[in-house]
């Protein structure tokens, strides 16, 4: 079969021929890969930044934003079918008895860094015609979905860090109601992000770099979030252009633009860090300004990787209501679907647009 793999060693990306996997558990599912999002992690891997083959491989098949069709279950597979569609979920669980997070099924939190990421690290992902997953690891996607669905696990980034900041808030000692949100970055994780956000009450703006017309800015316009550029608007004017911040969802993987907004972060603000720099960047911080700054304003900074079960399930539930609440803005972030043998010119960041996906089917 048809699939996209990195080798480390030579440093090529490409496409390659590889056996057809089979089921080897009365638990598994044998799944018909229909389309895989390009993201930045996939780009970072492809620029040998970022990593790992399976143990005793040269290659990794890349690919872990995934939708795919059952096409056989094992014989102890209880809920699903054949013919259902599927989002798998990304992280499996170190093996370490001592790590509690893994251990009570969230690897989402793993403290021994000893985990396996489908498509990323030391697991072949999904971008091939066909994968083999533990029905555990799968959801099922209603139909309504498919034309969506790949969206999902981006989403899921926001979800967790929604989850997050409904525990923290509960560290004031009145009821925090959802306040004004700001938006870092406008790409897919961005956009996504910004219709959770707006979903759970929260005021919400989008701020990043390009100014407008552009695509993006229509998406988040569309579904009521103010677009400001960082070319037009500095991060010291936000608060009088988009009032008192909240929250902070960073989705920009640039380090200067985050510390540069978490300086007009409000009291009692969170300021969330999604992002991974892919690149260094000139960086001065005036430390003890930023510290007196966190402690007199009782403001958090909280970093958030991965996703559970917990919120994949969350992420298909709001990409429905997203679609009955703005219809035909999650299909704007949709680029354009390209065949496996685009990868290289789609992870490059050379195509343009807001969300480019390989499609298999």
């Amino acid at each position: 079969m048809k699939a996209v793999a990195v080798f480390p060693k030579s440093r090529e990306v490409r496409v390659i021929d590889v056996p057809e996997p089979r089921l080897s558990s009365a638990t598994g599912v044998r799944v018909r890969t229909l389309e895989i999002g390009v993201c930045g992690t996939d780009q970072e891997i492809a620029e040998f930044q970022h990593g790992a083959p399976p143990e005793g491989e040269d290659h990794l098949i890349l690919g872990h934003e995934a939708l795919g069709e059952v096409v056989q279950v094992g014989a102890q597979v209880k809920g699903l079918k054949v013919g259902d569609l599927v989002v798998p979920r990304v992280r499996r669980p170190c093996p370490h008895e001592a790590c509690a997070a893994c251990r009570s099924g969230n690897p989402d939190f793993c403290v021994t860094g000893d985990y396996r990421e489908r498509g990323i690290q030391k697991a072949h992902g999904f971008c091939a015609e066909f994968f083999v997953e533990e029905e555990a690891y799968l959801h099922r996607v209603p139909a309504a979905l498919r034309g969506v669905a790949v969206l999902t696990e981006p989403l899921t980034i926001a979800e967790k860090a929604l989850r997050e900041l409904e525990v923290l808030k509960r560290r004031l000692p009145w009821k925090k109601q959802p306040g004004h949100a700001v938006v870092l970055g406008a790409g897919p994780v961005g956009l996504l992000g910004a219709m959770a956000l707006k979903r759970a009450g929260h005021d919400t703006t989008v701020y990043s770099r390009s100014p407008k017309p552009n695509a993006k800015a229509a998406v988040a316009e569309a579904v009521g979030a103010p677009y400001l550029s960082s070319k037009e608007v500095g991060a010291e004017a936000l608060t009088g252009r988009a009032g008192p911040v909240d929250v902070v969802y960073e989705a920009s993987g640039s380090a200067k633009a985050g510390f540069e907004v978490l300086q007009v972060l409000g009291p009692n603000g969170v300021f969330i860090f999604t992002g991974v720099p892919g690149k260094k960047e000139p960086l001065e911080l005036d430390g003890a300004a930023l510290l007196k700054q966190l402690v007199l304003k009782n403001q958090l900074v909280l970093g958030t990787v991965n996703a559970s079960e917990a919120d994949f399930q969350a992420a298909l539930e709001d990409l429905a209501r997203f679609q009955e609440r703005w219809p035909g803005q999650l299909e704007a972030i949709l680029t354009e679907r390209h065949p496996p043998e685009d990868f290289q010119k789609v992870v490059t960041g050379k195509s343009g647009g807001i969300k480019h996906i390989i499609r298999f089917a």
